[in-house]
């Protein structure tokens, strides 16, 4: 298949202020990343996955190695903004994201900077904000919604500029239960409709919906592979200070008391299903 992201060695290092050491964040890093993939990365705090995050979208610069997006270095200033229109990027506070005053304005904002026409945009707005069930909302104040609410506003304001991959820095960590339900239907309907997924997550049951897990440790990768293979290493994730989705524990707990679980059972639903006709 065609790959979207093509990563090389990928180095990134920074002095860090506190004692001016220099840390090296991500450490020779090869990845790439197929078009229409949904790929979820995970690791404790500081292993790196946001660091890779701003790499591909060329918010940081390599210090050693390279990125390449449909092709384009991220390096090349000619074509950074080749490399942000085909990247969008989600943050974690949305608030970091809401810029006017007015739900439809803040869709618009992106596509007015890249010179789209005023009819499109118009489109572009309407589109984005009703694949995220926020049309409603339109004429709305973002500070009078909900933190979901919100965070589906921010979503609609990178569906606007059609990117062809969309990098969700954990989109969910701020959100309750409801709002971290309603951003991932999103997340997966967009992935369906053919956008390229990249989800940084601290949730285990979120990256089991993805089709490939990485998991990184040090500015390292550590594991890579299908949900089903990587989950199987519970005690490799368990020595990285990580948890497993609930149903990989349930699973893993049932085996040990001699109930043959499917290992293809990663999600709360499969297990339920399995318990449910389990005689």
């Amino acid at each position: 298949m065609e790959k979207i992201i093509k990563i090389d060695n990928l180095t990134f290092s920074y002095m860090r202020e506190s004692d001016q050491r220099l840390v090296e964040a991500v450490k020779g890093l090869d990845l790439e990343i197929e078009k229409g993939s949904f790929l979820a990365v995970i690791g404790k705090n500081g292993s790196g996955k946001s660091t890779l995050a701003k790499n591909i979208n060329a918010l940081l610069l390599p210090t050693g190695g390279a990125v390449y997006v449909k092709g384009w270095d991220t390096k090349a200033d000619d074509h950074l903004w080749d490399v942000r229109q085909t990247v969008g990027m989600i943050f974690q506070n949305p608030d970091n994201q809401l810029v006017s005053s007015i739900v439809e304005d803040d869709v618009a904002f992106g596509p007015e900077n890249l010179g789209v026409p005023p009819e499109e945009i118009r489109q572009r707005v309407d589109e984005a904000l009703k694949a995220v069930n926020m049309y409603q909302h339109r004429k709305k104040a973002p500070h009078l919604l909900s933190g979901g609410q919100k965070q589906r506003i921010a979503i609609a304001g990178v569906v606007a500029m059609r990117p062809d991959c969309i990098i969700f820095d954990e989109p969910t960590a701020m959100l309750d239960p409801k709002g971290r339900r309603e951003v991932m239907d999103i997340i997966r309907k967009l992935h369906q409709e053919g956008i390229t997924v990249l989800l940084i997550t601290h949730f285990m049951e979120e990256a089991a919906n993805a089709d490939r897990v990485l998991i990184m440790d040090k500015g390292q990768r550590i594991l890579d592979g299908t949900p089903v293979e990587i989950f199987s290493e519970i005690e490799t994730i368990r020595e990285l200070g990580l948890d497993v989705p609930t149903a990989v524990d349930m699973a893993d707990r049932l085996r040990k008391r001699g109930i043959p679980v499917p290992s293809h059972i990663i999600r709360s639903e499969e297990m339920v299903e399995y318990l449910c006709q389990y005689k």
